[in-house]
């Protein structure tokens, strides 16, 4: 899989197969004609039509919108239709920056084709004038993606959170990366895609940070998400995200974005400003 096929899976998916779903006359969403009927039961809370499901306008608030979401959410997950249920809620809005308009399960996110939003952290030291990236595996046991690798840190953002305070709580969770050393983080920009996947459309943005890390720091994990780790030299890290699918959808093109920043692919590479394009869908 080269660096382009990478990038071109995220921006695998067919318009005309879904249908808007919207809250307060925004569109917020996007939801697959074969999941609707499975919301036709639910008409004091979603209206169905030709051209849209949404929130009944009954629901004038974002508290009620939350609670009526949650009931139905609740039914679905009964009928095993939302696997893989986190009890995370995230915020549910037009774009980022908008006032949200209620909050939804974390599981369900794609399955309604809702903004997803993450951060993501590339963890790296030097060795002499050369870079070695810290590289994270899945567990097992991880809803999406398990057994893939990864960045050092990575996560959804849940309501009620800000993107920094996200990151630390995560560094420390997930790789033992103290708060005085997460905070110098730099945050270097966010991508975004929309693609099919397993659990339905996901139409997410990705906010990454780049950290130097100490040369005698060893990353642990203690919240059970992450397997093991390991300090690759980047042309492992290329070999890697180019000739196999070992890194999660996401992660590896995380990877190639960092690729790009540092120089390793550069404009003389033939698909380098494909890749660059790709790195940016615009998500509708």
């Amino acid at each position: 899989m080269s660096y382009l096929e990478r990038v071109r899976a995220l921006q695998t998916w067919e318009p005309s197969a879904y249908r808007p779903f919207t809250a307060d006359h925004k569109r917020v969403g996007l939801i697959h004609l074969d999941f609707i009927p499975q919301l036709a039961n639910f008409g004091a809370v979603l209206q169905i039509s030709d051209a849209e499901v949404t929130l009944t306008p009954e629901l004038g608030d974002a508290a009620s919108r939350s609670a009526a979401m949650a009931e139905v959410l609740a039914e679905l997950r009964s009928r095993d239709l939302i696997p893989g249920w986190r009890n995370e809620p995230y915020a549910v809005c037009e774009d980022w920056g908008a006032t949200p308009l209620f909050q939804m399960e974390r599981a369900a996110v794609p399955l309604f084709g809702t903004l997803g939003y993450g951060v993501h952290l590339n963890g790296f030291v030097r060795d002499g004038d050369r870079l070695k990236m810290w590289v994270g595996k899945r567990s097992m046991t991880k809803p999406t993606g398990p057994g893939k690798l990864d960045q050092l840190v990575a996560g959804g953002l849940p309501a009620g959170i800000g993107v920094m305070d996200n990151l630390i709580k995560e560094c420390v969770e997930e790789a033992g990366i103290p708060e005085d050393i997460a905070r110098r983080a730099r945050p270097i920009g966010a991508m975004s895609y929309c693609t099919e996947r397993p659990e339905g459309l996901r139409r997410d943005v990705l906010f990454n940070y780049d950290l130097e890390l100490p040369a005698d720091f060893v990353p642990h994990n203690t919240d059970g998400e992450v397997e093991e780790f390991y300090l690759w030299s980047m042309d492992q890290v290329m070999d890697t995200v180019r000739e196999s699918e070992d890194f999660k959808f996401n992660c590896g093109v995380v990877v190639i974005d960092f690729l790009i920043r540092r120089g390793f692919i550069g404009p003389d590479h033939s698909d380098y400003l494909e890749i660059q394009r790709g790195l940016h869908t615009a998500l509708r």
